[in-house]
């Protein structure tokens, strides 16, 4: 996606995905758009909503550019209207710091709005919602 700076350069804005995904185990998929791939994340139990909980982040490989748009229909067995794997949310990101322990990031999604950081807890990572205004 693009978008036209003040000094009217266009500018790449930078997308991202989660995808809802059923596989050995239930879970979101977290996908940010940099350098020509998705960074990718595992999130066992979805996006925080409320800025005082931390969910999981286990990061993954990084995933094809394809995977923005990548939906499986297959029918979930015992779970009706689920499919393999749909798009949750998607739309553009703005990124304060992206580096090797931590990501703060804006999202522009239908669903998923506001900013979050990223960070490396361990092994694992964390996601955490940020309070407005922070």
């Amino acid at each position: 996606m693009r978008r036209r700076s003040r000094r009217g350069a266009t500018v790449r804005v930078p997308r991202f995905v989660v995808q809802e995904h059923y596989a050995t185990s239930h879970h979101f998929d977290l996908r940010l758009e940099r350098d020509g791939a998705l960074v990718s994340w595992a999130v066992p139990k979805g996006m925080p909503e409320d800025p005082t909980k931390n969910r999981l982040a286990i990061r993954v490989d990084d995933h094809d550019l394809s995977h923005l748009i990548v939906e499986d229909g297959t029918p979930v067995e015992g779970v009706p209207g689920a499919v393999k794997k749909s798009i949750w949310d998607g739309g553009t990101y703005e990124a304060e710091e992206f580096g090797e322990d931590m990501v703060i990031v804006t999202f522009n999604g239908r669903r998923l709005k506001g900013k979050y950081s990223i960070f490396r807890a361990g092994k694992n990572w964390l996601v955490h919602k940020m309070k407005q205004g922070a």
